[in-house]
């Protein structure tokens, strides 16, 4: 099965990007955009697991913990790897400083199970989309530079997931194998 660890988003979030994206997908032929029903702020790729290997996986991340909950901040736009010619669009997010420790633990705690650790550093975003042609991207960056600095929202959260990934010809599906309480009770 294919894995990930991920924080989902707040739907009052979900619904800003989502009109955001009905106003821009008609200015950029060559993006393939995503549905915002998937969004999710990833923390760890792990990739094809045994079941073996899940299980194991589940009980590291339990033991992930931070003394308070993190704090997500949605706001602003931009392009991987750069806006002349970009791959991905994404909505960039501001989070506390525990986040990039939590996923720094998460690197750690999966890599002593053989999960390879990702090259570059932590850098949440959301995906809006991807793009397999330049067609189009002038009057999406002339649409973007029209809004300024977008904001979408702002969370706060004390768990984080475990899900499964499936590919399919529409697109991936997501299903919730587990539900991780990273901050302590008292």
């Amino acid at each position: 099965m294919r894995l990930f660890v991920a924080l989902d988003i707040p739907e009052d979030v979900r619904l800003a990007i989502r009109e955001l994206m009905q106003k821009l997908e008609p200015t950029c032929r060559g993006a393939r955009w995503v549905r915002t029903e998937g969004m999710h702020v990833t923390l760890k790729f792990i990739g094809e697991t045994s079941e073996e290997k899940a299980a194991a996986i589940h009980k590291e991340l339990s033991a992930v913990h931070s003394a308070q909950a993190a704090e997500l901040s949605f706001r602003n736009v931009g392009f991987f790897p750069n806006a002349r010619h970009p791959r991905v669009f994404w909505v960039g997010i501001d989070t506390s400083p525990n986040l990039a420790e939590m996923a720094g633990e998460v690197e750690r705690r999966l890599e002593m199970l053989g999960v390879p650790r990702e090259d570059r550093a932590f850098k949440p975003h959301l995906t809006l989309a991807r793009f397999k042609s330049e067609e189009g991207l002038p009057k999406l960056q002339e649409a973007i530079q029209q809004l300024g600095a977008p904001e979408f929202g702002r969370m706060r959260t004390e768990e984080f997931y475990l899900y499964r990934s499936t590919l399919r010809p529409g697109g991936a599906e997501y299903a919730k194998l587990a539900t991780f309480r990273f901050t302590r009770q008292a």
